[in-house]
């Protein structure tokens, strides 16, 4: 049985709801406000989901438990930091987890991005090491705002700058996709569905 294919507002609003309800929180309550509300939207976008679809992708769990206990953190000890660094954990964890994926002849993007397509061993190959480039770089730039500008500036940029460069990113990927696809029905499918790069 397929997975059901809601409209692509409805997984736009799911993640893009939390962040614009922790900038306005944060605009009028200020950071330690904002981050419960973050915490209960980002909860509340997961069960939506889920009720929704029958199904929650594995970044989508991974990154509300990792805004959860950062966030707790941030609350219980009164320390923003938690809350500003939760963004580069999430970015180094998933380069971290591609890049050792590779080094054992694995490729997880597929299941990161819950097999939104299919492609040749190679392809899977490039396409997990672009991202694992990617992820590693936001970390970077997470840690270079969050140091060095306003904390406005940082929620700001969180909220609105993150999903645009994402995105763009992930389009000018379309042409590895497209170069590199394959039908499913094939016997290379199969093994990408296993997550196996070492074939081809």
């Amino acid at each position: 049985m397929s997975k059901p294919a809601p409209h692509p507002l409805f997984k736009l609003a799911t993640e893009l709801g939390p962040l614009v309800i922790f900038f306005a929180a944060n605009a009028k309550f200020g950071l330690f406000t904002a981050t419960g509300a973050f915490m209960v939207a980002i909860v509340a976008a997961i069960v939506v989901s889920y009720v929704v679809t029958k199904h929650v992708p594995i970044m989508a769990l991974v990154t509300a438990f990792i805004v959860l206990v950062f966030g707790g953190l941030t609350l219980a000890l009164h320390d923003e930091t938690f809350i500003k660094v939760k963004p580069t954990i999430i970015y180094s964890l998933f380069a971290a987890t591609l890049g050792i994926g590779l080094l054992f002849g694995r490729s997880f993007i597929a299941l990161m991005f819950d097999q939104m397509f299919n492609l040749t061993p190679e392809g899977w190959k490039r396409l997990t090491i672009r991202w694992a480039i990617f992820f590693a770089a936001m970390a970077v730039l997470n840690e270079i705002i969050w140091r060095t500008q306003t904390t406005d500036f940082w929620v700001a940029f969180k909220a609105f700058g993150v999903i645009p460069i994402t995105a763009v990113f992930a389009m000018l990927q379309t042409p590895l996709i497209k170069r590199y696809h394959i039908e499913p029905a094939t016997d290379e499918a199969s093994d990408l569905e296993r997550g196996d790069i070492t074939k081809g």
